[in-house]
């Protein structure tokens, strides 16, 4: 097993591109480093500095490494579908350029993100799932034959692709060779799902995982009041890997017996924190994640 733990802007409470209440972006840096992480997620694009040379600067000066970057796009929208290539190939040419391995794609939300109000029907027509899976094959072979990135779709919470029986459809619908899944232990337990065993059943697509617990008592009554996502994050829903229902200890057990070698990406979702919250708790993170084997290897 080879394991090598990184942390991303989500856990600084970052999820758009510009956000006057967020973390500054050479703040989140310096903290990410300053919490002993090396290796990173670079956020929605236009959160960091989008120039290439400035960018290597930052990241070089503390000694951080990218993994990966995300797009959210409409993914069944047939009028959409070249915006969203040319979007994805201009990530992926980003991405490359500091020797990022993954792309996660995040389909677009059906329930606002800043205001929870409903924008979509929560489940998609037939047409429009194909439309979907259409989308992912050309998007992953796209950017793995252009520019030997991996496209991971992550299972999301309030999307066309949150629940465990989307997620399984998504995998069987798309080409096995150019699509593959960012498991995100939290999101997916949100859903009802169970992460270690889904990540035992499909580990041979799931290269790449984002690592967060969900607080049981929180999620109950989102789940009762039938809260949106940015409201269920404002709660604290997602809480710190020692502290909700998903036993980390069986998924270190299940990376082993799987020979897992990549990575794990701390993802502790805020929303508009003080910005002096998110730098002890990925602190924190990091100790408890290499005290029970799931740190750097």
């Amino acid at each position: 097993m080879k394991i090598r733990l990184g942390n991303g802007p989500d856990s600084w409470g970052v999820w758009f591109p510009q956000d006057p209440d967020q973390v500054p972006w050479d703040r989140f840096l310096t903290d990410v480093a300053g919490a002993g992480y090396r290796w990173i997620e670079l956020g929605p694009y236009g959160y960091l500095p989008t120039d290439i040379a400035q960018l290597r600067g930052e990241l070089a000066s503390r000694d951080l490494r990218p993994v990966a970057t995300f797009i959210e796009a409409p993914l069944e929208d047939p009028e959409r579908a070249a915006e969203i290539e040319e979007r994805v190939d201009k990530l992926g040419e980003w991405l490359s350029s500091f020797g990022g391995r993954f792309l996660n794609v995040i389909d677009d939300a059906y329930r606002d993100l800043r205001t929870g109000e409903a924008v979509a029907p929560p489940v998609v027509t037939e047409a429009s799932w194909r439309q979907l899976v259409g989308t992912l094959d050309r998007l992953g072979r796209l950017v793995r034959d252009r520019y030997e990135v991996t496209l991971t779709v992550h299972p999301h919470v309030d999307t066309h692709i949150e629940t465990t029986e989307q997620t399984e459809r998504m995998l069987a619908d798309t080409d096995t060779e150019s699509v593959f899944v960012c498991l995100d232990t939290g999101h997916f337990a949100y859903r009802g799902g169970d992460p270690v065993g889904f990540y035992r059943e499909h580990h041979d697509r799931i290269p790449y995982l984002h690592v967060k617990n969900v607080d049981p008592k929180v999620l109950e009554t989102v789940n009762r009041q039938g809260l949106p996502l940015v409201e269920a994050v404002k709660r604290k829903v997602f809480c710190e890997p020692e502290a909700g229902l998903i036993d980390f200890a069986d998924l270190r057990r299940a990376l082993e017996d799987t020979g897992f070698d990549g990575y794990l990406m701390v993802e502790q979702d805020m929303y508009r924190p003080d910005h002096d919250a998110p730098l002890p708790i990925a602190r924190r993170t990091r100790e408890y994640l290499d005290g029970i084997g799931l740190g750097d290897t």
